[in-house]
């Protein structure tokens, strides 16, 4: 046998060996991540139910209310030392994994676990606008992180693992798989990693199904497919074009309210935890759908049908109380309270379009849900991302049209108008706050990292001498079409091609950035 045939030998079966690995990792996370964002959900779903019996309990009892706020306030302060103990703790979570994922940060895995734990299900018992999903993704990630450190892993398989276990963790929290491994692909990684790709879907397949064992297989939501008449398309434009232009307000103004809140500081985060917690308090007697992740909007809002006016103050109420419960800093996310502020731009913008031009009435659902994509694509700005999950979701195939027009549409309109992505603008903020504290390797392990070139990237068309990838970084792999080329200064790089870069650790989170850039444009 020729050494050429033996060499290309040589490659497949390190591919098959490393196929493997890739896969029993991805087992391994997708157990650890799924259990631990199970039990989040469990705890969260009963301190949902145990708010709304405190509520029903203490109402008309003057007593029992003080005692209430005074357990509120008492809350407050437990997050507060929460947060003050664990800062990796407080937030969304997944700025916090993105962070991590590129260099910048490396908290304790565990008590970031124990922190959201206790910090989340205190702050959802004590009513603050907050949803799970993204606190299921950091908590995912810790938990592979957790692994890796005990099975002692390197760490181009440790990055590898806690982006795939922030998938795993979404794909638990919404029964929804594919959009677990979109999102760590489209948000986390920004770009097309076969590695992750084989140990996610494995690790976000995996997490489903321990998540099902718990919760069952039923949908988040459930509804009837009316579609709406290729000659109403025009309405899709103009819903999506709206949902562009409120998604970029809810952006500016989320970070608004983190910047005001970090403006107070003469006053302790203690206190205004407790206030956030009181204000918490006073809305359970009046407008107790606004309370929590959201789901008690949703029901309100499918079995109940409210009038126009009625829909648009729960709108702007929920706004206002998620903007005021995501700036203070408690442990919880804005994921699901976003998808729930869709729905009801998406009822109201219905509702209009029923009344004007005489729609029939089944198509308001319709609106309804694909608002939720819309709306998530235009904040988040990863619109693939959003169709899955809400086609996960539903479990309905048939309005995959529209939730792609509305879902690009918003995309767009977002991007046009120059706001940050949220998560994006989040990170950039905690990076800030860290300043020179900011985690630097003490080891010099090199990195693996590999990137796609898109269509119209910088360095499509030249050769591999041509381009300064600095001083920190080496090419050990260019795959075209699925074959290796041993990468040369004369290689001509192409759109498609894969490259596989040696990373230094110590400098892993500037060249990475840079590499982005450069490769991405």
């Amino acid at each position: 046998m020729r050494e050429k045939e033996r060499g290309t030998l040589r490659k497949l079966e390190a591919k098959r060996k490393e196929s493997i690995y890739l896969i029993i990792r991805g087992i391994e996370v997708g157990i650890v991540a799924g259990l631990v964002s199970v039990l989040y959900r469990w705890l969260l779903s009963n301190a949902e139910s145990g708010l709304e019996a405190v509520i029903q309990f203490v109402k008309g009892s003057p007593v029992k209310t003080a005692l209430w706020f005074l357990a509120l306030a008492a809350l407050g302060v437990l997050v507060s030392l929460i947060v003050k103990w664990e800062p990796m703790s407080g937030g969304s979570g997944i700025p916090q994994i993105a962070g991590e994922i590129r260099g910048y940060l490396s908290p304790k895995w565990w008590r970031v676990i124990v922190a959201k734990l206790i910090g989340g299900t205190a702050a959802v018992f004590g009513g603050l606008s907050l949803g799970r999903e993204g606190p299921s993704i950091q908590l995912g990630g810790m938990a592979a992180k957790g692994v890796a450190e005990i099975t002692k892993a390197d760490k181009t398989t440790k990055l590898r693992m806690i982006s795939c276990g922030g998938g795993a963790g979404l794909a638990a929290a919404f029964n929804a798989p594919l959009a677990g491994i979109m999102f760590v692909l489209e948000e986390l990684q920004h770009t097309f990693d076969k590695s992750i790709l084989c140990m996610g879907i494995v690790a976000c397949v995996t997490a489903d199904f321990v998540s099902k064992i718990f919760f069952g297989q039923s949908t988040i939501f459930s509804y009837e497919t009316a579609n709406v008449p290729l000659r109403y398309y025009w309405l899709l434009v103009i819903l999506g074009l709206l949902l562009g232009v409120l998604g970029a307000g809810y952006n500016i103004v989320m970070i608004f309210g983190q910047d005001l809140f970090k403006k107070l500081k003469k006053i302790p985060l203690w206190i205004k935890l407790c206030t956030v917690f009181l204000i918490s308090g006073i809305i359970s007697f009046y407008i107790p759908q606004i309370l929590g992740g959201g789901h008690s909007m949703v029901e309100f809002l499918l079995e109940e049908h409210p009038t126009i006016p009625v829909m648009l103050f729960l709108l702007l109420a929920k706004f206002i109380f998620s903007t005021v419960s995501f700036g203070s800093g408690a442990p919880g996310g804005i994921f699901f309270p976003l998808l729930i502020l869709g729905t009801y731009v998406g009822a109201i913008f219905g509702d209009a379009s029923i009344s004007l031009l005489g729609l029939k009435a089944d198509i308001w659902e319709e609106f309804v849900v694909i608002s939720m994509a819309g709306l998530f694509a235009s904040i988040v700005r990863s619109p693939i991302t959003g169709i899955i999950l809400v086609f996960e979701m539903t479990g309905n195939i048939n309005n995959l049209l529209p939730l792609v027009v509305v879902s690009l549409i918003s995309y767009a309109a977002a991007n046009l108008i120059g706001v940050t992505p949220i998560y994006t603008s989040l990170l950039e903020r905690i990076l800030n706050g860290l300043g020179n504290d900011a985690t630097v390797p003490a080891k010099a392990e090199k990195v693996l990292k590999t990137y796609v070139i898109p269509t119209g990237s910088p360095v499509n068309g030249k050769m591999i001498s041509e381009i300064d990838w600095g001083k920190h970084c080496v090419i050990v792999s260019v795959d075209r079409d699925e074959n290796p080329i041993t990468p040369k200064g004369d290689t001509l790089l192409k759109s498609g091609d894969e490259l596989v870069l040696l990373v230094s650790q110590r400098h892993f989170a500037d060249d990475c950035g840079k590499l982005e850039k450069m490769i991405n444009g």
